[in-house]
């Protein structure tokens, strides 16, 4: 069963001001009590929330968290991912290091046309830097892991799905895809990404939940 956004809400709302009457749920969402009255009874009926006669509604964490689990583990790519960080191919190494360590990202991608052509991480930049002397004049191209060899999702997969080629490839982050084509490889536009930090923030949505 598929919650709807307004049902969540109530949810939220019972989770934090139990024990709550239909009267002050419909108030705080601006509603009538009649307008939420198949909300109420959809969610009493599912035991996500438990109405107590001339006392109220109370949360019900062990029904509930189900729901939450799946929720997060189905949400597309494209409703969690964050901002990329982005340098073209012929942006030199040094001034990459610099976006690197000013954006605090691990990785950077690399772009031709708008389009993507690879990737470049801490280690890669560390690798080609010692020894060399002239850095500033050095192409990132000279150091990226190339296309076809960048492991990428696009913002219509799964969370779920997501995760389980982040853990895969074991890299830290996967650039989000937009392309009508998954075939045409150098017809990759980066939209997104995915990473380590943006499944934190998705388990402490959990956690929060359980408190």
């Amino acid at each position: 069963m598929d919650l709807s956004e307004r049902q969540k809400k109530i949810i939220d709302i019972v989770k934090e001001k139990e024990p709550i009457t239909g009267e002050k749920i419909a108030a705080l969402l601006g509603f009538s009590r009649s307008t939420l009255r198949p909300d109420l009874s959809l969610l009493t009926l599912s035991e996500l929330v438990i109405a107590k006669p001339k006392v109220g509604y109370f949360y019900n964490a062990h029904k509930v968290e189900p729901f939450i689990i799946k929720d997060i583990k189905e949400k597309k790519v494209e409703d969690v991912m964050s901002v990329p960080v982005i340098v073209t191919s012929d942006t030199s190494i040094q001034d990459t290091v610099i976006k690197m360590f000013l954006e605090d990202v691990g990785s950077v991608y690399i772009t031709e046309n708008q389009q993507l052509v690879g990737l470049v991480s801490r280690k890669d930049l560390l690798k080609t830097v010692i020894g060399k002397m002239t850095v500033e004049e050095i192409p990132v191209s000279m150091a990226m892991t190339r296309v076809p060899n960048v492991a990428y999702v696009f913002g219509t997969d799964s969370v779920e799905v997501a995760t389980k080629k982040l853990l895969e490839h074991e890299v830290d982050s996967l650039p989000v895809i937009e392309s009508t084509n998954e075939d045409k490889i150098n017809q990759l536009k980066i939209v997104g990404k995915f990473s380590k930090t943006v499944i934190s923030r998705l388990f402490l949505a959990i956690i929060k939940n359980d408190r």
